[in-house]
């Protein structure tokens, strides 16, 4: 007989959940119907409290939280689809959520099956949690804002070249509610990592003891990416190719400086 434990019964669970409004949701939009915005939130905030409940028993122990990578991924993972649930119930953009399920889905099976035990920041705090914490979910948002951006430049180019064909405008709301939708997602992520950055300023003794040096380097150099594009959108009325330049160039020097980082950290010099 096989004895299933209770974060596999979750992840099975959730993945379950995760399947079910993935579907739904593509056969509504592939068929031209609206969907039941409400059913496919019941579903994907059913699958995001077990995904919550394995991250619960994977980081949170007894002498703080677990960072292993996988962890981290599976928890930013979440985060996206929470956000996006939650960027769909005021603007018109329920299809992105065909984005966020199976990412959110990718996230919980690598951290159920390739996270290590015990990673732990040395040193650490509770304001340092916070700091990672917060960080994690500016990344998420981030991130989001840059498959935002990538989409918009698919659906500027099948607008400019006149295809017959638009694939992405046909699927997708209006250019003008996903650049709203851009913005809005930038505006959230910029003040999320602007608090982030400074909770580190506060809590971390030594950069480079600590191997944050240039991670948190990179992470500002970010921030004042993101920080110009907004003053321009603004104030000068940036907008279309340059937003979309501007925050794929943002997601990548944060990428570089984080992600980067962990990977080599852990995975190559075993840290």
């Amino acid at each position: 007989m096989i004895s299933l434990s209770l974060p596999l019964v979750y992840t099975i669970l959730a993945l379950i959940a995760y399947s079910t409004a993935f579907w739904y949701l593509l056969a509504h939009l592939i068929a031209k119907q609206s969907p039941n915005h409400w059913f496919i939130g019941l579903l994907s905030s059913l699958a995001l409290a077990l995904h919550a409940g394995v991250l619960y028993r994977d980081m949170l122990t007894p002498v703080g939280l677990n960072y292993d990578v996988f962890n981290m991924l599976s928890f930013t993972s979440a985060l996206m689809l929470l956000f996006s649930l939650m960027y769909s119930t005021y603007r018109p953009v329920i299809s992105l959520n065909l984005i966020g399920i199976p990412v959110a889905a990718l996230g919980l099976i690598a951290g159920y099956a390739f996270s290590q035990p015990y990673l732990f920041v040395e040193q650490h705090s509770y304001w340092l949690d916070i700091h990672i914490i917060l960080s994690l979910s500016a990344y998420a948002v981030l991130l989001m804002a840059t498959i935002q951006a990538v989409i918009l430049w698919l659906q500027d180019r099948e607008l400019k070249n006149r295809q017959k064909r638009r694939i992405w405008v046909n699927l997708l709301p209006s250019f003008q509610a996903m650049e709203n939708l851009l913005f809005d997602m930038l505006i959230t992520g910029f003040v999320m990592l602007t608090v982030a950055l400074a909770c580190g300023f506060f809590t971390i003794d030594n950069f480079f003891a600590q191997h944050l040096a240039h991670k948190t380097a990179f992470s500002i150099i970010s921030w004042f990416v993101y920080g110009a594009l907004l003053i321009g959108h603004y104030k000068f009325g940036w907008r279309g190719q340059k937003a979309i330049r501007f925050t794929i160039t943002g997601f990548l020097l944060l990428a570089l400086g984080f992600f980067g980082s962990k990977f080599v950290l852990q995975l190559i010099l075993n840290r």
